[in-house]
C-alpha cells in the first residue's frame, strides 16, 4: 500500500498563491479566523511527512527559524516544523535549521514515487507550485486541497497556483466553509489524456 500524497495550497478566488505590490493584504489575505486556524492545527495534529521544493522550503525555514517567539506563530505552523521533511532540491546543501529535514537531489517524480512506496505516514506538501504541478501530471497527487480566500487579487496577485498545469478532471472528496467565508475544497485529480 502506498502513502497518500496531499498537495495543500492556499489561493485567492482568481487563483493566485501570493501577492506583491501594490497589494498590502497581510497573511491569509487578512481573512483568517478561529475556525481556519483550529482546522489547520487539527490537520497537522497527526504524523505526516512534509515534502517541499527548494523555494517553499527556504521561505518556510526563514520564517520558522528567524527567532520569532513560537507562541506568536499559528499552531499549525509550529506543528509543521516538528514534522519530518523531505526537500527536493539540486541547489540546497543545508537544512536551514529545520529540525528533521533531509535534502534529496534527483528527479522529483522518482523521489516521490519512492517516498509513497516506503513511507508509513501520509505525505503532505504545502505550496511548492512547480514541484506539485509536475507530480500531479505524473499521477502522484492523491488529494489536491485548495483553501480559497475570498479576495480577488487581479493587480497584485503572483504565483498562479495552476499555471502551466495539464488538464485534469477533479473528483470532489470534501468541502467545508471556515469562518463563514473561506472555502476548503479537496479533490482527487485525474489527468485528462491528450492534454499535454
Amino acid at each position: 500500500m502506498t502513502a497518500e500524497y496531499t498537495w495543500d495550497v492556499f489561493s485567492t478566488l482568481d487563483g493566485y498563491g501570493s501577492y506583491a505590490e501594490p497589494g498590502d493584504w497581510g497573511g491569509y489575505w487578512g481573512k483568517q479566523g478561529p475556525e481556519l486556524l483550529e482546522h489547520r492545527a487539527a490537520l497537522f495534529a497527526t504524523e505526516q511527512r512534509m515534502v517541499f521544493g527548494a523555494t517553499t522550503f527556504r521561505e518556510n525555514a526563514e520564517i520558522m527559524t528567524s527567532g520569532i517567539d513560537p507562541h506568536s506563530l499559528d499552531e499549525w505552523n509550529v506543528r509543521t516544523m516538528r514534522m519530518p521533511a523531505t526537500v527536493i532540491s539540486s541547489t540546497l546543501r543545508d537544512t536551514l535549521g529545520w529540525p528533521d529535514a533531509t535534502i534529496v537531489s534527483g528527479d522529483a517524480v522518482d523521489i516521490v514515487t519512492r517516498l509513497k512506496e516506503e513511507s508509513d505516514v501520509p505525505l503532505r506538501s504545502q505550496a511548492s507550485l512547480s514541484l506539485n504541478r509536475a507530480l500531479m501530471a505524473a499521477g502522484l497527487v492523491d488529494r489536491l486541497q485548495v483553501t480559497i480566500f475570498p479576495v480577488i487579487s487581479g493587480r497584485s496577485g503572483t504565483s498562479p497556483i495552476l499555471a502551466g498545469a495539464g488538464d485534469f478532471d477533479l473528483e470532489l472528496l470534501e468541502s467545508r466553509t471556515l469562518d463563514g467565508h473561506i472555502q476548503e475544497l479537496v479533490y482527487h485529480p485525474v489527468f485528462v489524456r491528450g492534454s499535454r
